[in-house]
């Protein structure tokens, strides 16, 4: 990243104080744009769920690996949960969704507290394996919620065969007007395909280990036996693991790290496979140092730049995410490593300027916890509409699930301190209801800005972009208006 005319910022900055500027470019097209990490991770979209309870969950890490990037399971959940979780991912396809299944004798009520789970909006009656009909909202408006579905499914459902190419799929459903078909093999039931996920699926590659399976990572803690649970991580099958904690620039992470490298390097040495190692959080050159020489692979960068995060205010204690971002992604490339920018997007502009300051994925939290894919209930306001409650990974909310094994007293005595907020309602958007509808904006206003700057990847973005300063008043020239003034 250059700065305009070559000026020098004299204080720190955040995504809202710079602009890029554009320059010549020979990019005439977004698909000309290539947006794999090199980090390792074998993600082909810079993105990354964060570790929130949340936010990231099985069907966050299955939909968002089909995609192109990767999330994390938190360090809270317990072992054989991750396992499972895991292992479900896994077993997912990469084009077909997972269907949301019930035999037919599910009440209504039951099937329609289903469908917000996944963003096709469907529940696939099944029996033997077979499908016998679709539910969708419209087939559960005014009945009777204890009546079974089988009474009230659609029948006349159109299948397609396993095995067919994405624009196949695309042409089936446009061509008979529906948005989703159950995918059979041999008369059994293995997914479901949408036209948009169809049509999706030839703009996005997805992230996948060498066996061809979707990506997941996980995260472990500083705390207890560090080299166990590691172990017992890897053994899952994860493809990152990350080593959290909100101050990355400490003794006991130092202490950590080189016991987490230990046991990926005998994994690596069983397996052949080498799991990178993320670490932080830092936001300084010397972190940055110091976690890469006791064995991070990539450092997480942010202090108190999250929606849900409290630090700043609590503590005093943090910077603004851009010059973070910019100062640790330099001091990585000169050890060789890499940075995860932590928090603070809003917008896909933020997300940009974050990988034109040198970041190799971009970390994302509450932006994602309202979608259909987080794994919270959905829920309604008074006015009707739908949200999600989110909260932030150090408030006692959070820290009460972490210790919820600890003696009664140690569990009380951490509860009394905080930095992150307990409970916060994050509303779906009605024309991004799911995460992919977010990942396709994310990505759309991403590959136009590599355009702007004439990059055709990652590091050519980073190395031609050229931001300027702004003040409070440049910034709200550039938003959108959506009424009249």
């Amino acid at each position: 990243m250059e700065f305009l005319n070559g000026l020098q910022p004299t204080h720190d900055l955040t995504y809202n104080d710079v602009f890029m500027v554009p320059r010549h470019s020979a990019v005439t097209s977004r698909f000309d744009v290539d947006l794999s990490t090199s980090d390792g991770t074998g993600t082909t979209v810079p993105l990354v769920v964060a570790n929130m309870t949340a936010v990231s969950g099985r069907r966050m890490a299955e939909t968002i690996a089909r995609r192109g990037g990767i999330a994390i399971i938190p360090q809270d959940i317990p072992a054989d949960v991750v396992a499972s979780t895991v292992a479900r991912v896994k077993a997912a396809h990469t084009l077909y969704d997972t269907p949301v299944t019930v035999p037919p004798s599910t009440t209504v009520g039951e099937a329609l507290s289903l469908l917000p789970k996944r963003s096709h909006g469907a529940v696939v009656v099944v029996e033997d394996g077979k499908p016998l009909g679709v539910v969708t909202e419209r087939d559960g408006a005014e009945v009777d919620r204890f009546a079974q579905v089988h009474e009230i499914m659609s029948t006349d459902v159109r299948t397609v065969e396993a095995g067919l190419e994405a624009r196949e799929y695309f042409d089936v459903l446009a061509g008979n007007h529906l948005s989703l078909a159950p995918v059979l093999d041999g008369g059994e039931l293995v997914g479901v395909v949408t036209r948009k996920g169809a049509l999706r699926s030839t703009i996005y590659t997805p992230a996948v280990d060498p066996d061809g399976r979707l990506v997941v990572g996980a995260a472990v803690g500083i705390n207890g036996d560090v080299r166990a649970k590691t172990d017992a991580l890897l053994a899952t099958g994860v493809d990152v693991l990350v080593v959290d904690t909100a101050h990355g620039h400490q003794q006991k992470m130092l202490d950590a790290l080189p016991l987490v490298r230990a046991a990926r390097d005998a994994h690596e040495a069983a397996t052949g496979r080498r799991i990178p190692i993320a670490a932080g959080n830092v936001v300084s050159a010397d972190g940055v140092r110091d976690l890469a020489a006791a064995g991070a692979d990539i450092l997480k960068v942010g202090v108190g730049p999250g929606a849900m995060c409290t630090t700043r205010m609590m503590t005093g204690v943090g910077r603004p995410q851009l010059s973070a971002v910019l100062e640790c992604a330099a001091a990585a490339t000169e050890v060789g490593a890499h940075v995860w920018a932590d928090g603070g997007v809003r917008y896909p502009r933020d997300v940009a300027l974050a990988l034109a300051a040198g970041a190799a994925s971009v970390m994302i939290g509450s932006w994602f916890a309202g979608t259909h894919e987080s794994p919270g209930d959905l829920r309604h306001d008074a006015d009707g509409r739908a949200y999600k409650e989110s909260f932030g990974m150090a408030s006692s909310r959070a820290v009460a699930n972490r210790t919820r094994d600890a003696a009664g007293f140690e569990k009380a005595r951490m509860a009394l301190f905080e930095e992150g907020i307990s409970t916060s309602r994050m509303y779906l958007d009605p024309e991004r209801p799911g995460v992919e509808d977010l990942v396709d904006g994310i990505t759309a206003g991403v590959r136009s800005s590599f355009t702007y700057a004439g990059a055709r990847s990652l590091a050519e973005f980073a190395e031609r972009a050229v931001v300027g300063l702004q003040s409070t008043a440049g910034y709200d020239e550039g938003r959108p208006l959506h009424r009249s003034w």
